[in-house]
């Protein structure tokens, strides 16, 4: 809002003042929650940075494992192996509110408790390198999931930091300076009213004065008339 196109009146002077002290309280927190969404988001790309490299670990001895057993089995008893699966597994998803941002939990059930329900095969005709590989991939789905949560609510979270720091630019550098120069401008025109107002009752003051004063002077002068008897 450009100060030259206020409405310079006391009214409106009042109403941008509160607006003032409405905009730099709400510039305050906005502050405030950008920087505990900065601290949030630096703390989940540690765990996300710790979290990627196990999980790229254990995939990639997972598939070092998966080829020494395709190199000692043939492909038709690697996809008989698999045919079949005993064990079953949920995902839920639920979600937590971080600064007002709603970042997913994952979460999984399997549809049976039995550990070595994970191998859909007997052990007499399958390599030992398959079994290893089956073993890690299983151990490593929680991390899984757990990457898959904090990659997501890191992108969340900066794409609120994102938004805030906009709000908290506009708010800093244009809504507040605007809204202090109409404040400047229309005291400025106040001023200057009631300064031209306060002339105008003094230049009135001194032509009555001076009306008075040359009345009285002419009542003064004015020759006193007697009838005689």
């Amino acid at each position: 809002m450009a100060a030259t196109n206020v409405n310079p009146t006391r009214m409106e002077l009042t109403k941008l003042k509160r607006k003032l002290v409405t905009a730099r309280r709400g510039h305050k927190l906005l502050k405030d929650k950008r920087d505990e969404l900065m601290r949030q988001f630096l703390e989940m790309v540690r765990e996300n940075k710790a979290l990627r490299e196990k999980v790229e670990a254990g995939i990639g001895s997972a598939n070092r494992n998966f080829a020494l057993a395709r190199s000692l089995m043939s492909d038709e008893a690697v996809r008989v192996a698999f045919m079949a699966p005993k064990q079953k597994v949920s995902l839920e998803v639920d979600t937590k509110n971080i600064m007002s941002v709603d970042v997913p939990l994952y979460s999984f059930q399997t549809r049976t408790n039995d550990s070595n329900d994970i191998y859909s095969y007997g052990f007499a005709f399958t390599s030992a390198d398959l079994d290893d590989a089956v073993k890690e991939l299983s151990d490593i789905l929680p991390d899984m999931l757990k990457l898959a949560e904090t990659e997501k609510s890191c992108q969340l979270l900066a794409a609120e930091i994102e938004k805030t720091r906009r709000r908290v630019n506009a708010l800093e550098h244009v809504m507040i300076p605007n809204m202090e120069e109409s404040i400047k401008f229309i005291t400025m025109k106040l001023d200057e009213n009631e300064r031209s107002s306060q002339s105008r009752l003094m230049k009135v003051k001194d032509m009555m004065l001076e009306e008075a004063h040359h009345y009285t002077e002419k009542a003064a002068n004015t020759p006193v008339v007697t009838e005689e008897v």
